[in-house]
Parts: structure tokens; C-alpha cells; sequence
């Protein structure tokens, strides 16, 4: 069943999500989130959703990157963001410790914000402790594009927002951004708007 997703502004989306006890992961309530969570971030169509955009602050997060989405990009684009098909996968509780901090700047964009984008830096490489959909640890090492999806996400978890960390000279709409901005490099767009005042 696809879900409403939270835009900003509802008090969800800037609590701490609650973590989940290891007997509540295999519910039929948890179960049953997890697919309705996976039909609404493919409808949106988004690459991850995380339980407090669809109202429910506890420490759940869908991801998955498929190779449709990906193969839209010119290859260069795909290639600059270290963008690899991710399957679809579940994250319960999870623990985000930085490996590289890069940062490495990109647009970004979120089915909380919709309508909007900007430029986000974020660590280049992280691993994540979390339990997946069985209640089994799992530890994910990820860079590149999945390294971001699962800092956006891992921050909505913690009531953060990607307008918290975004670099606000670069905040558009994504109509703005699709007309000037999407086939051309984030050097590109420092080059033209510069960020010293930042």
C-alpha cells in the first residue's frame, strides 16, 4: 500500500527516531511497514525512504538504487558520483561511523522537501552496524552515491534534515535546477555562483 510521505514542517521529520527491540523487528506490523515502505519509495520514485517520512518515528530505512535509475544519467554523471545499482535492502537501527570524510559535494534532493534540491557535502565512504529485516547484524561498507543515500537516510533517523547540512547559496527549485543546473558539474555551479559566503 503506498503511504503519504511527510513533507517539512511536521514535528516527525525533527524527533530522534525510537530504535526498534529485536522481538518488534519480526511483527507482523514491522513486516508489513517495510512493504508498504518499499511500494511508496518506488512510486515516489525515490532511492531510500525512512519510517519518520511516512509519519512513524522509529529507526526503520528502505534503500535501493536500481540500474533504470542510474542508466538515465550521461555515463560521466554516474561515473562522478560513484553511482552502482544497490539492491533494495532494509535498515533497523543503525550505527553510521565516517571512514573517509571527503567531503564530496553533490544536489541532492528529498521526498520530504519536495520540489527542491541543493548541494549537500557528505563523507565519502561510511560504514553502518544496523540489523536488516530479520533481526541479523549486518555491516554495510559504502561509497560513492550509496554512502550518501545512507547518510540522508541515517539523518532522518536522527531528525535531521538535508537543509541542515546543505550549502544554502545552492538551494533552487528542481525546476531551476533541471533548467540550468542538471547536466552540468557542481564545479560548474561554484563557478557561477560563488560559495565564499557560505
Amino acid at each position: 500500500m503506498k503511504l503519504d510521505i511527510v513533507q517539512i514542517g511536521d514535528a516527525v521529520l525533527r524527533r530522534k527516531a525510537r530504535p526498534l527491540e529485536l522481538d518488534e523487528i519480526a511483527g507482523p506490523g514491522i513486516v508489513d511497514l517495510i512493504e508498504n515502505m518499499r511500494e511508496t519509495m518506488r512510486t515516489a520514485p525515490g532511492v531510500g525512504l525512512a519510517a519518520p517520512q511516512i509519519g512513524v518515528p522509529i529507526q526503520v530505512a528502505v534503500i535501493e538504487d536500481p540500474s533504470e535509475f542510474i542508466s538515465k544519467l550521461p555515463p560521466k554523471q554516474a561515473a562522478e558520483r560513484g553511482r552502482r545499482p544497490v539492491p533494495f535492502h532494509v535498515v533497523i537501527n543503525p550505527i553510521l561511523t565516517v571512514l573517509d570524510a571527503g567531503p564530496e559535494e553533490f544536489f541532492e534532493g528529498c521526498l520530504s522537501l519536495a520540489g527542491f534540491t541543493a548541494i549537500v557535502p557528505r563523507a565519502r565512504r561510511v560504514r553502518v552496524d544496523c540489523l536488516n529485516e530479520n533481526a541479523d547484524p549486518v555491516v554495510i561498507e559504502a561509497t560513492g552515491w550509496y554512502a550518501r543515500i545512507l547518510q540522508h537516510e541515517i539523518d532522518h533517523l536522527n531528525g535531521i534534515v538535508y537543509i541542515d547540512r546543505m550549502l544554502t547559496r545552492s538551494f533552487c527549485s528542481f525546476a531551476s535546477y533541471e533548467r540550468f543546473w542538471k547536466d552540468r558539474s557542481v564545479a560548474d555551479f561554484w563557478c557561477s555562483v560563488p560559495h565564499d559566503a557560505e
